[in-house]
């Protein structure tokens, strides 16, 4: 998986007064939970953007004054009016611990469902996975070459050793409906029997 750098400073006073001052510095007041008790520190506002403005999933390494913590990012609060980071929780990692993360699913293929009129609907574009940092996957892979119109693909033909799913079996990641336009499937073979 990959990751990205953040540079911080940590916090000396955790208040709310400290905290404003922070902002109106630019900077974000963050938290770091998982280890023996919370860090807190701050950094840049724009040293987030590659982490949280993006369809992707990472992984932190946050450096404080030479120390260094391998993270993921757990929360995030933003402005309600102009969309600024207020707030950032991230979880550290430790390599023999199992950590939760959402990870974005990607389609492969081209279904013959839509290809004939369907409605591809992608209901999951994101599942809930349980797996050691070192084995959390990038993405996962979805293929839906084989969809014809009114087919699932369901989470159990996503299954891996690597990783977990924390959802029911009967989870339909991607589906293909029908559709006003669509044409019959068996016409269609038919259709190209015929020439």
């Amino acid at each position: 998986m990959k990751s990205i750098t953040i540079n911080g400073s940590q916090r000396e006073s955790v208040g709310k007064k400290a905290t404003k001052a922070l902002r109106n510095a630019g900077k974000v007041p963050c938290v770091l939970y998982g280890g023996d008790k919370p860090v807190h520190f701050s950094a840049e506002a724009k040293s987030f953007k590659p982490l949280v403005f993006t369809p992707d999933v990472f992984t932190a390494t946050i450096e404080l004054d030479g120390t260094t913590y391998s993270a993921v990012l757990q929360d995030i609060q933003f402005h309600p009016v102009n969309d600024s980071i207020l707030h950032v929780d991230f979880y550290q990692l430790f390599d023999d611990k199992a950590v939760t993360m959402e990870i974005p699913v990607k389609l492969t293929g081209t279904s013959p469902g839509v290809l004939n009129g369907g409605s591809l609907r992608f209901t999951n574009r994101k599942l809930k996975v349980k797996a050691l940092p070192a084995k959390l996957p990038d993405f996962i892979s979805a293929d839906i070459s084989g969809l014809k119109i009114g087919n699932k693909l369901f989470i159990t033909e996503l299954a891996n050793d690597d990783y977990s799913f924390l959802h029911p079996d009967n989870t339909v990641v991607v589906q293909v409906r029908t559709s006003r336009n669509a044409v019959k499937e068996e016409e269609t073979e038919e259709e190209v029997a015929a020439e």
